[in-house]
């Protein structure tokens, strides 16, 4: 498992030779503990039907319903500004602990970010897994297609943040600098042994980045308990292709009305600035489609 406690420079490293860096610990006990208590009432108003921004089994990939009767496994849009707890959720998604990061990853200043997405990946109502997949490549891509879209510089960087003790990420390490071999291609895209593949194992506070074009999958389990948050940020510019990538989940219908008061100075004006261009990349881009097909 790739790790660092000694700095930000060798994340990129772990980050382009492997695809995924984890951080150990980045959250205190007191965060901790306020953050699960705030994802409990999240997901208790999801499951009675009071949340309508949710991802519904068996589905995949968005778009969601919102018919809850077959049950959950995510809750989206924390930044909401319905969100009760959303204010709590901000302070989250814009701490250094996560920013500076992203940054050092990116190559890029603060000023440069936009905001993307920040939701909730929970506990199933059954047992449910995601194929074999890259975020923003189809499975139809031909292997020239797919180093086209490789070869080129992140625009965005992903986290998933563990509230919980967490395995539900599985990755082929390296997968994100190379097209699918004939193996990958040929497997069943439900395979529970594909070549190369490594379990991300994450205590309850660590953050593991990861680049969301690695051939990756996701297994989780309705006797485990998961309370992970899963974010990104990204930079400007990259047009529609990259737009689509955040787009896809609605993140429009409630940017105009994020409400960061709550946070604190310098760190209020860093989160309106990221809004904000996330609003100009919405302008810029309708009608993106969507990235993948359950």
């Amino acid at each position: 498992m790739p790790s660092t406690t000694n700095g930000t420079s060798s994340l990129t490293t772990a980050l382009d030779r492997d695809g995924y860096v984890l951080i150990p610990s980045v959250l205190t006990s007191d965060e901790l503990t306020q953050l699960r208590a705030a994802c409990q009432r999240s997901i208790d108003l999801a499951r009675s039907g009071q949340w309508p921004f949710i991802r519904t089994l068996p589905k995949q990939f968005p778009p969601w319903p919102a018919d809850i009767s077959h049950g959950i496994w995510g809750v989206q849009h924390l930044l909401h500004p319905s969100m009760p707890d959303h204010a709590l959720f901000a302070s989250s998604y814009f701490a250094h602990t996560v920013v500076d990061p992203v940054t050092e990853l990116l190559g890029v200043v603060p000023d440069e970010l936009v905001m993307e997405l920040y939701n909730l990946l929970i506990r199933p109502d059954a047992d449910f897994a995601l194929r074999w997949h890259r975020d923003d490549i189809p499975p139809t891509a031909t292997a020239e297609e797919e180093m086209a879209r490789l070869g080129r510089k992140a625009w965005h960087a992903q986290w998933n943040l563990a509230l919980f003790d967490d395995c539900s990420l599985i990755v082929v390490p390296g997968s994100h600098k190379r097209a699918r071999t004939a193996e990958e291609r040929a497997a069943d895209p439900w395979d529970d042994n594909m070549p190369g593949q490594e379990i991300v194992r994450m205590q309850a506070g660590d953050v593991v980045f990861y680049n969301n074009n690695i051939l990756h999958r996701g297994v989780y389990s309705k006797d485990r308990e998961r309370m992970t948050l899963h974010g990104s940020m990204g930079v400007v510019g990259h047009g529609k292709e990259r737009a689509r990538n955040v787009l896809q989940h609605g993140v429009e219908e409630c940017v105009q009305e994020c409400d960061f008061s709550g946070l604190g100075e310098g760190i209020r004006e860093r989160a309106e600035g990221m809004r904000q261009r996330l609003v100009e990349m919405g302008r810029g881009n309708r009608d993106v489609g969507f990235a993948q097909e359950d």
